[in-house]
C-alpha cells in the first residue's frame, strides 16, 4: 500500500447551539488539524458575540479559516466561500493537515460539497421592482407570492428571509420553473470534488433540548454584550449588506433601534427565530446523503430546565414520544469522531448508517 497522502475534509455539522463546534475544535486538536468555518455570518468582521466565534485564545490554538474574511458592508456569496474554501483546503493538505469544517449553514455546506445549482444570473430591474414591493407591501408580500409559485421553497424560507425569498421569486420569474425542483439536484448529484475523502458527521439533540440550548445561548449573548455590538454595526456610517442585515440575532435588535419593538420584544424574537432557524436547518440535513448522526453532549448545566413555554409552538414535534437516551458525554462523542476520521484515514468508509 502507498504512503497516505492527506485530503480529509472531515465536516461536523448541526443546528444552531447544538455543541458542534466544541467537537471540531477538540477533533482538530486531536488530529493536528485545520478548521474550516462554514458559516455564512462568521465571515463578518464585528460579529462576534452573535454569531459565537471562537475567541482569540481558541484561534491562536488552532488554524480557523474563512472567519473575519469580510467586513459587514460587503456582500459575500456562496460563491466566494467555496472559492476561499477550496484555496483552505488545498493550503491545509499540502501542509499534510486534515480539515475539520463546522458549521450550520447549509447553503454553504452543499455548495462546498455538493456544488452550486445552475441557476439564473442576477437581474437587476427584477430585483429593484421586488424591494421596491417588499418596502411599500411588507416581505410577508412576496413571500405569499411565492407560496403561489413555489410552495416547497415557501415552506422551507421564513417570510423575513427576504434576500432569499427575492432570489426564489427571481428564478421563477426567469426560468418558469420552482427553485427548489432546480435545487433538487443536490439530493442526487455526485461529490463535487471527488479527489477530496469526505466524512460527514452530524450533531443533534432531541427537540425540547435544542430549544432549551437555543434559549441559553440567546441568554448568553446578550450577557456578553450582544445588544452593544449589534448597535455599534447598526450606527456604522458605511451601512450594512443585505446579507449581514437578516442575520438572526441581529435583524431583530436593528428593529427595535429603528423603534419598531423594544429591545426586550426583540431578544425574544432572537429566541424565536434561532429556533424556527434551527428547525429549517434540521429539515435539509435530514436529506444529506451519508451524514452520520451523534446524539449531542450533555450540557454543563444538565439541570437546567427553563424551557419557554413558546419552545413547543415553534417546533410542534419538540414531545414526539419516546425518551432520550443518556447523552454521552464530549470524550464520547471525540472518540466516536476519531473512529470516523481514522476509518478515512485507512481507506474504509466512514459513513457508517444513519
Amino acid at each position: 500500500m502507498g504512503e497516505f497522502r492527506e485530503n480529509r475534509v472531515i465536516c461536523v455539522l448541526g443546528c444552531t447551539a447544538a455543541g458542534k463546534g466544541e467537537l471540531a475544535r477538540a477533533l482538530a486538536r486531536a488530529l493536528g488539524a485545520e478548521v474550516l468555518s462554514i458559516d455564512s455570518m462568521k465571515v463578518y468582521r464585528g460579529m462576534d458575540v452573535g454569531t459565537a466565534k471562537p475567541g482569540a485564545t481558541e484561534r491562536a490554538k488552532l488554524v480557523h479559516h474563512l472567519i473575519d474574511v469580510a467586513d459587514p458592508w460587503e456582500s459575500f456569496s456562496a460563491a466566494r466561500f467555496v472559492e476561499l474554501a477550496d484555496a483552505a483546503i488545498d493550503q491545509a493538505h499540502a501542509a499534510g493537515r486534515p480539515v475539520v469544517a463546522v458549521g450550520g449553514t447549509v447553503l454553504y455546506f452543499r455548495a462546498l460539497h455538493d456544488g452550486l445549482f445552475a441557476g439564473p444570473g442576477a437581474d437587476a430591474a427584477l430585483r429593484a421592482e421586488l424591494r421596491d414591493r417588499a418596502a411599500r407591501l411588507g416581505a410577508a408580500a412576496l413571500h405569499a407570492e411565492l407560496a403561489q409559485v413555489d410552495p416547497a421553497a415557501a415552506a422551507r424560507l421564513h417570510p423575513n428571509d427576504l434576500r432569499r425569498v427575492e432570489r426564489a421569486l427571481e428564478v421563477h420569474r426567469l426560468t418558469g420553473r420552482p427553485i427548489s425542483e432546480l435545487q433538487s439536484q443536490w439530493g442526487a448529484a455526485s461529490v463535487r470534488r471527488p479527489e477530496l475523502r469526505w466524512v460527514l458527521i452530524g450533531v443533534r439533540h432531541e427537540r425540547e433540548t435544542a430549544a432549551r440550548r437555543i434559549n441559553d445561548r440567546v441568554r448568553r449573548m446578550v450577557r456578553d454584550g450582544l445588544v452593544d455590538e449589534a448597535r455599534r454595526l447598526w450606527s456604522d456610517p458605511r451601512g450594512i449588506s443585505m446579507q449581514a442585515r437578516q442575520a438572526v440575532g441581529y435583524a431583530e435588535l436593528y428593529e427595535a433601534f429603528e423603534g419598531r419593538c423594544d429591545v426586550e420584544s426583540a431578544i425574544e424574537r432572537i429566541k424565536v427565530n434561532t429556533r424556527r432557524l434551527a428547525k429549517q436547518q434540521r429539515t435539509w440535513l435530514r436529506r444529506t446523503a451519508g451524514l452520520r448522526w451523534l446524539e449531542g453532549a450533555a450540557p454543563k448545566n444538565a439541570g437546567a430546565t427553563d424551557v419557554e413555554g413558546d419552545a413547543r409552538e415553534e417546533d410542534g414535534d419538540a414531545h414526539n414520544g419516546g425518551s432520550m437516551t443518556r447523552r454521552p458525554a464530549l470524550s464520547e462523542l471525540l472518540d466516536a469522531a476519531l473512529e470516523m476520521a481514522t476509518a478515512a484515514q485507512a481507506g474504509e468508509d466512514p459513513r457508517g448508517g444513519g
